[in-house]
């Protein structure tokens, strides 16, 4: 039986994949998000059901338009194989909290509040990899769900959330002035409000850790490739952020115990 819901759990989340690679692309050029069929990118026919199969559209067709014969993205399938395969991380971790269980409304509002975490945090993930930009259209409905559902379903967090939201907050904003925007972009002083307030402390902690480390190695392993000079020549915080906000989320408690060993 959990094989087969996580089957359909993986299947809705290609599906939702879907349509985030949707908001990833539309949003960035300020085009509807429900008007209008997908198009090709380079010769502009509009793409039909065939052509939009989650993953198998992809694969049937050999990575290319059906029309004009030019190179699909790979970002396309990448994004809706992460979101089915975070979809089914998320629904393992809420049978587990919830005893082997979703069926009470209270676990069914939660698995359905987490899912639309990961998604929201899959578009900002590659919209400020592909575009620079953290939106504002994503980022503060999701500030906003995740501040009403602590309310009205872990109300004695709320004093922890806020205040690791608000330093959060102030830190990266002290380090934006600091490096005057250089550093960092003030998308991601907002987006670290949303990690304060989603992972609470110290699980924020071991975010900030996350995220420092992995920009650290990656800037440094392109630096070493020729990709990127050592002064000069920025890549977006935003993704590291969100990995970090995905790895400590799973497991932050975990990585913390580590770093500060009798402290928690």
């Amino acid at each position: 039986m959990i094989e087969v819901l996580e089957i359909s759990v993986f299947l809705i989340g290609i599906s939702i994949g879907s349509f985030l690679n949707v908001l990833i692309d539309r949003i960035p050029r300020e085009e509807s998000i429900i008007r209008g069929r997908s198009y090709c990118e380079r010769c502009k026919k509009k793409l039909t059901w065939k052509d939009l199969i989650p993953v198998v559209s992809f694969i049937l067709l050999k990575g290319k338009c059906r029309y004009c014969h030019s190179p699909i993205s790979w970002y396309y399938p990448i994004v809706e194989l992460i979101t089915g395969i975070l979809f089914i991380l998320v629904f393992n971790v809420q049978l587990i909290q919830n005893s082997q269980s979703l069926i009470s409304q209270t676990a069914i509002i939660s698995l359905i509040y987490y899912l639309f975490i990961s998604s929201s945090l899959i578009v900002i993930f590659f919209t400020d990899l592909k575009y620079g930009i953290i939106p504002d259209k994503i980022l503060y409905p999701t500030i906003g769900v995740s501040l009403l559902f602590q309310i009205l379903n872990t109300r004695y967090l709320i004093p922890n959330t806020i205040s690791s939201a608000i330093g959060a907050f102030l830190f990266f904003l002290l380090l934006f002035l600091i490096t005057k925007g250089k550093g960092m972009g003030f998308g991601d002083v907002k987006f670290v409000f949303f990690m304060g307030l989603f992972l609470g402390f110290p699980k924020i902690l071991s975010a900030f850790y996350v995220a420092f480390l992995t920009g650290a190695v990656v800037s440094l392993i392109l630096i070493l490739w020729g990709k990127k000079r050592f002064f000069g020549g920025t890549i977006p915080f935003g993704p590291f952020l969100v990995f970090a906000t995905f790895v400590c989320f799973f497991y932050g408690e975990k990585i913390i115990k580590l770093l500060l060993p009798g402290i928690f």
